[in-house]
């Protein structure tokens, strides 16, 4: 077939929605599933380091996931249409590997870029105009669970996933050439550290905010104090812009001490982590080869 008929790039825009719909619905299932499973089979642990008083309803996990398969169809469209920039060629994405350097560098970028449109964002969505039409879903999650972690309105979903064909375009632009691995990379990387965000639990160890190296990293109590309280911790991924702005929340480091217990490695736990770490790893390389099953970068 032709690549210059029009049958042939309906045909290919058919097929990369369907690839990217359902590498960023399993990115999804399988980082909040897996986080979910986690807390329950340590429930005594999580019971420990449950930062809110209050418990999420059926109620609440109903509506989270019903609302997160509307996200990915919008982080579908979006990732069919960098797909198809990139096979037309406005969009530099390359299949060849890089070095240690190159790779570190590029996941670096991206991650400080997200981080600053995410903020900036996140306080537009914010303002009076704006709140009630594209960010009130979000914050039906008063006390928020892993599955909250794609749970936006359709307003919020299409902000959301502008970023990455933005960035691409930007990288073009300026005539960087992006590794599809360094992609994959810092999707897998930015569901997690979503989910983790909202999950209710404080996962990262006691000491983290009183560390110079991990300060800088926000953390479970970070974004779970905007849910409930609203009007502070815009951040996603770092510290930087909240402080900056002024607008941390000024208890955040006390709210963290009091629920970040130390962690006690039992055998059942570390068995836990084991095969959940495994089940992770499995599921993950399977969407890997799904997305090159189907001739498509899982954007």
């Amino acid at each position: 077939m032709e690549h210059n008929t029009a049958q042939y790039w309906i045909e290919r825009t058919q097929d990369h929605f369907v690839s990217t719909f359902t590498f960023d619905l399993g990115r999804y299932l399988v980082a909040a599933g897996a986080l979910t499973l986690i807390l329950w089979l340590a429930k005594s642990w999580a019971d420990a380091r449950r930062i809110q008083r209050r418990r999420p309803t059926r109620k609440d996990y109903i509506r989270e996931i019903s609302s997160s398969f509307r996200t990915v169809f919008f982080f579908a469209l979006t990732g069919m249409a960098t797909v198809l920039m990139i096979e037309t060629g406005i969009i530099d994405v390359r299949e060849e590997p890089v070095g240690m350097a190159i790779f570190t560098l590029q996941i670096a970028a991206i991650a400080l870029a997200h981080d600053t449109y995410f903020y900036w964002m996140h306080r537009a969505l914010h303002t009076k105009r704006l709140f009630r039409a594209t960010h009130l879903h979000h914050h039906k999650s008063r006390t928020p669970t892993s599955w909250a972690a794609y749970s936006f309105s359709a307003w919020e979903g299409i902000a959301e996933s502008a970023f990455m064909p933005l960035y691409l375009l930007i990288a073009a632009f300026f005539g960087v050439a992006y590794s599809d691995f360094a992609i994959f990379f810092f999707l897998g990387w930015m569901i997690l550290r979503n989910v983790i965000g909202h999950a209710g639990v404080e996962v990262h160890p006691a000491g983290w905010v009183d560390s110079k190296w991990l300060d800088w990293l926000t953390t479970t109590t970070h974004h779970d104090l905007h849910h409930s309280e609203g009007n502070h911790n815009f951040g996603l991924y770092f510290t930087w812009w909240d402080r900056w702005m002024g607008t941390e929340h000024p208890q955040y480091k006390e709210r963290f001490r009091k629920v970040a217990k130390p962690i006690i490695i039992t055998k059942r736990f570390a068995e836990t982590m084991s095969v959940t770490l495994v089940a992770m790893l499995a599921s993950l390389a399977s969407l890997a080869t799904l997305g090159s099953a189907v001739g498509a970068l899982p954007l």
